[in-house]
């Protein structure tokens, strides 16, 4: 990875990107130093502290601790994730959106970034107004805030940065390094980091009975992370023969290559919407002043409860499927694979070779599927049945350490793609 990096700086056109990016993570993090107006802070504060393991930690955590400061990027990227989600799976259900995705061509893509751009604003409205009826009804707004129009600014104000923080993730896409929106939330969880460590340190060091569930936190985050690289790189090959034909005077095809499928095609997106999907009960339920102390607070939206780690679990397996179907079709493989003179050895072209083809797509996406499962969950258990470790909020930590680990590797992937690029292109002038 260092060495990647190092070779990346030294050539002129990506070292620009890369510091476009950095320019861009530099902004987001001061602009989550900037605090909406008429927010006590410091009562906003001491309000997450007692949420270690809720729903809004979630939020907190993945808006880089800008949601307990009440600042200008608190809503974070989640109102872009979550109209990403409903225009995808509206992509699916409507027709005519489904013809513009797929023979629209760049004017069909660029309508529906427009349409996902719309809806996020959309979105970032109900949620901007949910939070300042969060901060509202808790006590948290300045004695001042009084009339029309401190909650007409407050919610204003958290639109405007999550449009801000859309506008700048695809700056980062186009002008940068790797997926803007990913790298964005890359930043927001690794900004957490020191704070985590150093809070489990502390717990350590006035209790150190319990040292054990602290060395197993470390040995089950290093398994993580290895564990995470491994599948990440991992893909299943299926041998492709090409039949040798001629063209003119010379002859084409005759050689033997492979069809590549990762293990974890959909990558971190699974968790990312299945987490978004999951949180929406729980934030309606928060918002409402009522609910707040209910039975489905305590024992279903709990992050470190049995009902929660099982809705979980169900979405991440859907959305494992939903993308593979999307990404990959078997049916448009075979029939490429027909068209230029390629076979599955042992299989017929066409509808044998999709069969083939789709049997072994959804055996290795169920694989994928439960690997992110089984890894986003287990904190959550282990939360569950371990006070000290509910205390510590590990059942936030392993989903958090596989969105890190999977979009550094992408990143790293695109950077040495682009490497190679540069190579070959210098090389042939």
């Amino acid at each position: 990875m260092l060495s990647t990096l190092r070779n990346a700086w030294r050539v002129d056109e990506i070292r620009k990107k890369l510091l476009f990016t950095m320019f861009m993570v530099l902004l987001y993090r001061l602009g989550n130093a900037v605090t909406v107006p008429y927010v006590d802070t410091a009562m906003m504060s001491e309000y997450f502290k007692s949420l270690s393991n809720t729903i809004l930690a979630w939020f907190n955590t993945m808006s880089g601790s800008a949601l307990e400061r009440a600042s200008l990027f608190a809503l974070s990227i989640q109102p872009y994730i979550n109209a990403s989600i409903i225009i995808q799976l509206l992509t699916i259900a409507i027709p005519a959106l489904e013809r513009l995705q797929k023979e629209g061509g760049e004017d069909g893509k660029k309508k529906i970034e427009k349409i996902t751009r719309y809806s996020t604003v959309a979105i970032a409205i109900l949620q901007g107004y949910g939070y300042y009826v969060l901060i509202a009804n808790n006590g948290m707004l300045d004695p001042t805030a009084t009339g029309f129009w401190p909650p007409l600014i407050i919610v204003a104000t958290f639109v405007a940065g999550s449009a801000l923080l859309m506008w700048m993730g695809e700056q980062i896409t186009e002008f940068g390094i790797g997926n803007g929106i990913s790298i964005i939330l890359f930043v927001s969880i690794v900004a957490r980091f020191p704070t985590q460590v150093g809070s489990m340190i502390r717990d350590f060091i006035s209790d150190p009975g319990n040292w054990w569930i602290y060395v197993l936190i470390l040995i089950g985050a290093l398994a993580i992370i290895v564990l995470i690289v491994i599948v990440t790189n991992s893909e299943r090959r299926i041998p492709v023969q090409y039949s040798k034909r001629v063209v003119g005077r010379k002859m084409y095809g005759g050689q033997s290559t492979h069809l590549p499928m990762k293990v974890n095609m959909s990558g971190v997106l699974p968790i990312i919407f299945a987490q978004s999907i999951a949180s929406v009960p729980a934030t309606i339920v928060v918002f409402v002043p009522r609910w707040s102390d209910s039975w489905a607070m305590d024992h279903i939206f709990n992050t470190t409860t049995l009902p929660y780690a099982f809705l979980y679990f169900l979405l991440i397996l859907f959305f494992s499927y939903f993308y593979s179907t999307v990404q990959f079709n078997p049916i448009e493989i075979a029939n490429n694979l027909r068209k230029n003179g390629g076979f599955i050895p042992g299989f017929r072209a066409g509808k044998p070779t999709s069969e083939f083809i789709q049997k072994v797509l959804t055996k290795i996406t169920l694989f994928g599927a439960m690997y992110l499962a089984i890894i986003a969950i287990t904190p959550i258990l282990i939360s569950h049945f371990s006070e000290t470790a509910a205390n510590s909020g590990i059942s936030l930590g392993g989903t958090s350490i596989i969105i890190v680990v999977s979009v550094a590797l992408e990143t790293i992937t695109q950077l040495e793609s682009q490497l190679l690029m540069r190579h070959y292109k210098g090389f042939l002038e």
